[in-house]
């Protein structure tokens, strides 16, 4: 525990000296579970567009042929719209000879409906590398949007070896493909909202769009094939089956949520926190990060960082990079070969909504969560905690329960 406690602490000192660390005097982003605009929008936009993001799509808009569910608001519900949810998706495919990940026929994604039985997906007995994602928080999404690559980058630098996390740039639909450091999915897939949006509504509701601003409609106007068949036979509603007004409704949505509320912060909590730090949970959680400067030109040049949404202080305990903790995801994305066993780090405010945790949702408790950590610096901080005194453990959950 002593040894344990003197490299946390040394580890802190150098991470100290980052200068994101520093940033402290920027003006609190709003919280709130409370379904109000940040300012983004006026409160009247913003429930024009959470209703958008709440209704439910039907095979006459296009729905299909094959998805996972019929609105956004159906897997961003809890405890109000945008919040994580109950829904899993659920990817798979194989390694070849050389070890390398190969998505199954189709693609990665195995969507659970379809219109018709005729082109329901299954996994085949070949696709050897399996997973569930849980539906991840969109709540606070705007701030997160507008964090500046540099700033991420600052985070990379001032993390101690063994807990570095990974960069990766991907295309902006909007931009014409221009990339920026991915930020969103468990995988970091995307760095806009818009493009966010775009994507999940093509792959998770099977409605092809179009994606504003971006010349040539942006890459989400084909249907996904159902195992590799094509579904052209079930679809009556020409493509592109959105012409871009509600993935924008989507992105302004989520641009104009406020930031996960803390809980109550008892003595126990308190306590907790200082652990998290000593235990160097916060190298990876980051705790406090600043927004770009209102203004700023971000996602290639497509989208002003509003005053809303510019300068603000947040407190997400994520550094938005990817790190292989040992969970085994195994699943390529747009990170090349060697982010195959890599997941974002998971955002933990608001995590007291939540009761499926990691990437699958195949570990329940916070204390099971703290001790699947794997891997150098994930491996680290399970130690420290295992380590700890029942009294201390308790603690440390405290503080979780309270984000």
């Amino acid at each position: 525990m002593k040894t344990l406690k003197v490299l946390a602490v040394a580890a802190i000192a150098a991470f100290s000296l980052a200068p994101v660390a520093r940033m402290q005097s920027a003006p609190e982003a709003p919280a709130g579970f409370d379904n109000l605009t940040n300012g983004h929008t006026d409160q009247a936009t913003f429930d024009a567009n959470k209703d958008v993001f709440e209704e439910s799509e039907t095979i006459a808009d296009g729905l299909g042929p094959i998805f996972n569910a019929t609105s956004c608001g159906a897997c961003h519900l809890n405890p109000v719209t945008g919040g994580p949810g109950p829904i899993n998706e659920f990817r798979a495919g194989h390694r070849d000879g050389a070890g390398n990940f190969v998505a199954s026929v189709g693609g990665s994604l195995i969507h659970s409906n379809a219109i018709d039985a005729a082109i329901q997906e299954e996994v085949f007995d070949s696709e050897n590398v399996r997973t569930f994602r849980t539906t991840t928080n969109t709540l606070g999404n705007g701030f997160v949007e507008a964090i500046a690559n540099d700033t991420l980058i600052a985070i990379q630098r001032g993390q101690p070896s063994g807990f570095v996390g990974t960069i990766i740039n991907v295309p902006v639909a909007e931009a014409n493909g221009f990339t920026r450091i991915g930020r969103f999915g468990w995988k970091d897939q995307q760095a806009s909202l818009l493009s966010f949006a775009g994507d999940a509504y093509v792959n998770e509701m099977g409605i092809t769009n179009r994606i504003p601003g971006s010349a040539d409609g942006g890459p989400f106007q084909a249907e996904d094939p159902s195992n590799g068949r094509s579904v052209a036979a079930f679809d009556a509603v020409p493509d592109p089956e959105d012409d871009g007004d509600d993935v924008q409704a989507f992105a302004d949505f989520m641009r104009a949520t406020k930031v996960p509320p803390r809980g109550p912060i008892t003595a126990a909590a308190t306590r907790g926190s200082n652990l998290f730090d000593v235990g160097a949970c916060n190298f990876c959680h980051t705790r406090t990060i600043v927004t770009a400067a209102a203004g700023t030109l971000i996602n290639g040049g497509a989208l002003r960082v509003s005053a809303a949404l510019g300068g603000k202080t947040i407190h997400p305990f994520s550094d938005f990079l990817l790190h292989n903790v040992g969970s085994g995801d195994g699943i390529v994305q747009n990170g090349g070969q060697g982010s195959a066993n890599m997941v974002r780090t998971a955002p933990l405010w608001g995590v007291r909504t939540v009761n499926r945790l990691f990437h699958d949702g195949l570990t329940f408790t916070l204390n099971d969560a703290v001790l699947r950590h794997g891997g150098v610096g994930g491996g680290f901080s399970a130690n420290f905690y295992r380590a700890l005194d029942p009294g201390q453990k308790a603690d440390l959950i405290a503080f979780l329960r309270s984000l």
